[in-house]
């Protein structure tokens, strides 16, 4: 799962550095909404604001993490 999303992350927003401990500080609304944008579709989960948080969004492995979260809660 990790390399799917970092694979559909770096495609779609080439510029981040999904490798950092602090992805937060470098994405803009606008990366935050594609980024919230492509995991929904992707993994068909429901994802907006309330997610935005920098807990969820501090590197590639939270991101994973959290998709899994509402992954395992939509069971």
């Amino acid at each position: 799962m990790k390399e799917r999303i970092k694979f559909l992350l770096e495609d779609a927003l080439p510029l981040v550095d999904f490798d950092t401990d602090f992805l937060f500080n470098e994405l803009d609304s606008l990366g935050i909404a594609s980024i919230l944008m492509i995991l929904s579709e992707e993994y068909k989960i429901n994802l907006d604001g309330k997610d935005v948080t920098p807990r969820n969004f501090k590197s590639l492995d939270s991101l994973v993490s959290m998709v899994q979260n509402k992954l395992d809660n939509n069971k």
